[in-house]
């Protein structure tokens, strides 16, 4: 029989586990410290605990930490990384340096069942949903890299890798749940995002949830014919059905949402797209991010002109939105937003 994961099971447990074996209570708590508080991918690294014991964790349970299989660096500092799963399948996670922030962007499934036109990770299968400890570790990781690399902290997490969030909501949850907890990483969740597609009863869960991080909608087309077009789960999602449940976030939760709006060529970049945008984004209570395209190699989209963009941007501004431009970054390495995407086959051992 395969051995249980340690970190699917609950403090209880472990105490129950350790009492029967003849030890004390407390050693469950000094293994969920180790877990949980300091990222510990192996028995070996809890050095607090006797060798006699790390051999009992390691005769009964495995961990199934990632591991980093391959990792690029982009010549803005970005760094990309291929992560390897116990089970042999690869996701995908970035470290984001800018100026004012060190973000990980990580991956909540292998591949994706949403297939958005634009978006390399659409153009793959979905395999599985992440466990709540897979997700974890990316952070974790991640945020090794940004004091090693940078000697920075990781300020920021954004949850717009590889996969659709609230399509492995109680993962999603339990992961942030561990991150921000003071057992845990004890990060903010005013510094997480959960960036989905349009979901709309788990977005009104999340409202139920009373979550305390932030939502990001993928929004690229305020008109539904456009929006179907690119991204088949608005047939189902429409915009008028989005609005009522983005509405009903923000009376639970008081946050307002993120409009994410990637800029097409010749597709949603001109005045009337603006126009739609504007009268959308005052339905609810929200905040724009325009997003340059970043190119997945099969030609069908191309990101608009820096004039194009600017007369956009001018445009939502002067009309009292909150807009913020976000340039790519990663670029060269394949590493910006869309283009997580062609290593998610199973590895072979």
């Amino acid at each position: 029989m395969q051995k249980p994961n340690l970190r699917h099971l609950d403090a209880e447990f472990l105490k129950e586990f350790f009492v029967s074996k003849g030890e004390k209570p407390f050693r469950a708590k000094q293994v969920q410290e180790w877990i949980w508080e300091k990222a510990a991918r192996s028995f070996e690294d809890m050095t607090n605990l006797s060798k006699e014991t790390r051999t009992l964790l390691e005769e009964n349970f495995v961990l199934d930490p990632i591991t980093i299989d391959s990792q690029q660096i982009s010549s803005d500092r970005t760094i990309k990384n291929a992560f390897k799963l116990h089970d042999g399948y690869i996701i995908e996670g970035v470290l984001i340096p800018t100026d004012s922030r060190m973000t990980a962007c990580v991956s909540s499934q292998v591949g994706c069942s949403l297939t958005c036109k634009f978006c390399a990770t659409g153009k793959l299968d979905r395999v599985r949903n992440l466990h709540h400890d897979e997700i974890f570790d990316q952070v974790a990781i991640i945020r090794e890299q940004a004091e090693k690399n940078y000697g920075i902290p990781l300020s920021n997490i954004v949850y717009m890798g590889m996969g659709e969030p609230l399509l492995n909501y109680s993962n999603v949850l339990k992961s942030i749940e561990h991150i921000t907890s003071q057992k845990g990483l004890g990060m903010a969740p005013s510094r997480i995002t959960v960036s989905t597609a349009g979901i709309a009863k788990m977005i009104k869960k999340l409202g139920d949830d009373e979550v305390k991080f932030n939502l990001a909608l993928s929004l690229h087309a305020a008109n539904d014919k456009k929006r179907s077009q690119i991204m088949p789960i608005n047939e189902h999602n429409t915009l008028e059905v989005l609005e009522e449940a983005l509405n009903y976030f923000h009376d639970k939760t008081g946050k307002r949402v993120t409009f994410e709006y990637i800029v097409f060529k010749n597709f949603n970049d001109n005045i009337e797209d603006a126009k739609e945008l504007l009268a959308f984004s005052k339905k609810v209570p929200s905040k724009i991010n325009l997003i340059e395209y970043n190119s997945i190699g099969d030609g069908e989209f191309q990101n608009t002109s820096d004039e194009k963009l600017n007369q956009f941007y001018q445009y939502l501004s002067k009309n009292g939105l909150v807009v913020n431009l976000r340039r790519s970054r990663g670029k060269d390495i394949d590493a910006a937003c869309g283009q997580l995407a062609n290593k998610e086959k199973k590895v072979l051992q």
